[in-house]
Order: structure tokens, then C-alpha cells, then sequence
């Protein structure tokens, strides 16, 4: 896994993001699950259950990924920080709408964000060296 950028972001957003699930539910007791006014995390992350369930489902596919294979690992990173670009994205827009469900704030979009700028630099800028290499020697 050392040898492996994908697997080695991938394994640890991972962990960090199915600790972050748990931690959530400890802070949203009482707030409806769909609730566009969630509670705060750590302070600054407004959560509401189903943003709980979505740490946890991310997570469970970054980690994974990331402990089975660097092609599993860059495929998760990119597909989770392309959703995570569009999510921080949007989520601007979200905000005092009916369609926050995800009861998202400002600092909720930045997170999102630096997320999506690491795993899509990661899967999309590594490995590339170790498939070079492997079609330089096979021909």
C-alpha cells in the first residue's frame, strides 16, 4: 500500500470519513433525517442524518477500494472527488433552499472541495509513472 498514492488516500479518507460519519450521529439526535437545518460537528460542519449515512457510504467505499488494489483505489478517488467537486460546487447554491437535504454550509463546501482537489490530484496525477513503466517493458 506504501507504494501506492491511490490506495494509500484512499485507505486513510477512508477511515477519516467513516469517523466523521459516527461522530455525526453523536450530534444529530433529534434532527429529522431529510432536515435542512442540521446540527454542528466539531463546531463548524452542520450534519443532518443522511449527511451521516454518506460519511459512512464514502468511506466504507474509500476504505475498500483502498485496501483492495491501486486500479480500485484510483477508480473510488476519482469518482468520489468528481462527485465532491460537484457537491461543493452546488452545494453554494443549496443553502436556505428546500433542496439542502444534506443541511450543508459554507464550511461544509470548502471541506468538500479541498476533498475533491486531493482525491482527483491523487487519481488522476498517480500511478501513472507504474503504468508507463509497464507498457515500456512489455514492448
Amino acid at each position: 500500500m506504501r507504494s501506492s498514492p491511490n490506495r494509500l488516500i484512499a485507505t486513510i479518507f477512508g477511515a477519516v470519513y467513516i469517523l466523521v460519519g459516527l461522530l455525526g450521529f453523536a450530534v444529530t439526535g433529534g434532527v429529522g433525517f431529510l432536515a435542512t437545518e442540521g446540527c454542528l460537528l466539531l463546531g463548524i460542519f452542520m450534519v443532518n442524518p443522511l449527511h451521516n449515512v454518506a460519511h459512512l457510504l464514502i468511506g466504507a467505499a474509500l476504505l475498500i477500494a483502498g485496501l483492495t488494489s491501486a486500479r480500485a483505489a484510483k477508480g473510488v478517488n476519482i469518482t468520489i472527488g468528481a462527485a465532491y467537486l460537484l457537491l461543493g460546487i452546488v452545494g453554494f447554491f443549496l443553502v436556505g433552499t428546500a433542496l439542502n437535504i444534506l443541511a450543508l454550509n459554507t464550511f461544509d463546501h470548502f471541506l468538500h472541495l479541498a476533498s475533491a482537489i486531493v482525491l482527483l490530484g491523487v487519481g488522476l496525477g498517480a500511478e501513472r509513472g507504474t503504468r508507463a513503466g509497464r507498457s515500456t517493458r512489455a514492448a
